[in-house]
């Protein structure tokens, strides 16, 4: 796993420990991101930044964008909307050119009204929500496909298997209910409704009474919808309990930190996918991702998360070089909206002035004993 010593340079560390927020300045372009970087999400915030600055530490060292360095300013929210909600207003009030890559639906939709308010572009949210795509909104930019589209695949995965009597274990909170009804959409779509459903709350490993719930009801599968910590206790416990079907997550819940959580015990465990495999290089992206970790040092991993940041990096430097010389919050909305389809290394994006969801592209992931992700 990812620890945070990366995160010992200059402004960005400063930010974690609650120092003040430098300023935007003429020669550097200062982007703002409220994520976990402590706590049982920790790895969800530190893993999607780290992806990010290998693209930007590139980009500057080429000499940024418009002859200015990218600056990406991190707070810690520790998943907790109240705390993501002040880190916010800090960014917003230190004139940040955009937010970027916040982590999680309780935190964003916390987030998200403050940077409609003050007109800030919110780029590249870590969550598939629909309440966050749906009234469209021009200060929102998504990268990944929805909860809705994992969710479908999930079901479809499982009904042409033959595996109907499905459950979901879910957060108790907006992400959770985002998957839930995404799973209860798809089944319905086959006049089928989950079997069983039991709740964590958020931040939590308390899973004991949903393992209780769920397993009595003797399903096929378990659909989960959480983050790493609690989905890999829930699956340790169930398993203990004598449960010996199959595990479904969202890609939400961190791959490669599910997979260090449970070790062996992570063998058969299938995730969704929103993004093109870092470990497959046929894709030139992930070539590309490859090499940047490489150059990176020991401190870089390719995970998931962290090729989303990434990714979400490349997409937003082609926005900002679009947006002009003369950058502002409404030059680089029209920027982002300028990119129309493009080919990011293979993986397919499109956004325009009417459709800011980048992508609908979702593949499912297996885990391996040993602490792979086959794809």
């Amino acid at each position: 796993m990812l620890n945070r010593r990366q995160f010992s340079r200059a402004v960005g560390a400063l930010a974690v420990l609650g120092a003040p927020v430098v300023r935007a300045q003429p020669d550097r372009i200062v982007l703002g991101q409220s994520a976990p970087f402590t706590g049982p999400s920790a790895q969800l915030g530190i893993q999607f930044n780290q992806g990010a600055r290998l693209y930007f530490d590139q980009v500057n060292a080429q000499g940024g964008v418009h002859k200015r360095t990218i600056d990406l300013v991190h707070l810690d929210d520790g998943y907790e909307p109240e705390r993501c909600v002040a880190n916010t207003r800090k960014l917003v009030a230190d004139d940040t050119l955009a937010l970027f890559g916040y982590v999680g639906t309780p935190t964003c939709l916390a987030a998200l009204p403050l940077a409609i308010s003050a007109k800030v572009p919110f780029f590249a949210p870590f969550t598939g929500a629909m309440a966050l795509r749906q009234p469209f909104n021009r200060y929102a930019f998504h990268m990944r496909a929805s909860y809705n589209d994992e969710t479908a695949l999930i079901v479809k995965q499982l009904t042409s298997l033959g595996l109907k009597k499905i459950a979901v274990f879910y957060q108790n909170d907006a992400y959770g209910k985002a998957g839930l009804e995404g799973v209860e959409l798809a089944l319905a779509g086959q006049n089928i409704k989950p079997v069983a459903q039991a709740t964590v709350e958020r931040n939590s490993v308390d899973v004991a009474g949903a393992v209780k719930t769920l397993v009595a009801s003797a399903p096929d599968a378990i659909v989960q919808i959480g983050a790493y910590k609690a989905c890999a206790a829930f699956i340790r416990t169930a398993r203990k309990a004598g449960y010996g079907g199959t595990f479904y997550n969202v890609s939400f819940v961190g791959t490669q930190a599910l997979a260090d959580e449970l070790g062996k015990d992570g063998a058969g465990v299938v995730v969704s996918q929103v993004m093109p495999s870092p470990y497959n290089t046929a894709r030139p992206i992930a070539r590309e991702f490859a090499e940047a970790v490489k150059k990176g040092g020991s401190d870089h991993q390719a995970n998931f998360s962290s090729m989303e940041g990434y990714v979400a990096a490349k997409v937003m430097v082609e926005g900002l070089r679009r947006a002009g010389p003369k950058l502002t919050r409404e030059a680089l909305v029209g920027g982002l909206e300028s990119l129309g389809n493009q080919s990011v290394g293979g993986f397919s994006v499109s956004f325009s002035a009417t459709d800011h969801a980048a992508s609908s592209f979702v593949e499912l992931s297996m885990l391996t004993g040993d602490g792979r992700v086959r794809t």
